[in-house]
């Protein structure tokens, strides 16, 4: 019966099961056991796959890293003010964050204890930066308040979609549900920060 799991399993399977399990178990908590009986697969068979549990965090935080960083480079994120850019990049973070949930939430409880959680810290921070850029770009065009601070609006912005992760649980068939949360992060935020005009 293992032999025929392992023949059918694949990196992606595995990785799959892997971020179940750390956000689960936390990723300190998780052993290489853990992850074979969770996967019901033999450990030696994880191996075939990847050199070490680090790794499958690797991946992990990579497919959320690169899910929120592709957003930075399409279309609506690069053309128009600055203000357009920034209210796209906060519907399209939120899109990401609810596609790619499990690997979201992983990268957001990683603590920095591990060179690839402290990788993984820093590219989040990269992320955070080049937003805050974009509301300052706004701010600087008159289309944000200016009296309130960037930075502190950075935070509660991304405290708000990040706490998505605690509470959000995709229904089948929801698409006009996911919608409307979409459109309401973007109102919440957007609607008390832009100016009147």
């Amino acid at each position: 019966m293992t032999t025929a799991k392992r023949d059918t399993y694949t990196p992606e399977t595995l990785l799959s099961v892997a971020v179940r399990v750390f956000n689960e178990r936390g990723y300190d908590g998780t052993s290489m056991e853990h992850l074979s009986k969770a996967a019901g697969i033999s450990k030696s068979s994880i191996y075939h796959h990847v050199t070490s549990k680090e790794e499958l965090l690797r991946r992990a935080v990579s497919r959320a890293l690169d899910g929120l960083f592709a957003v930075l480079d399409e279309p609506g994120a690069v053309r128009g003010r600055a203000i357009e850019r920034v209210e796209y990049v906060t519907r399209r973070t939120v899109e990401v964050l609810m596609d790619e949930l499990p690997y979201v939430t992983l990268l957001l409880r990683v603590r920095g204890n591990t060179t690839t959680e402290r990788w993984a810290l820093e590219r989040r921070r990269e992320f955070d930066h080049r937003v805050a850029e974009l509301l300052k770009a706004a701010a600087a065009d008159g289309d944000l308040r200016t009296d309130v601070d960037i930075r502190l609006a950075t935070r509660l912005l991304f405290g708000m979609i990040n706490s998505l992760v605690e509470w959000y649980r995709p229904q089948p068939g929801g698409g006009s549900e996911r919608q409307q949360l979409v459109d309401t992060v973007v109102h919440l935020a957007f609607d008390g920060l832009r100016t009147g005009s």
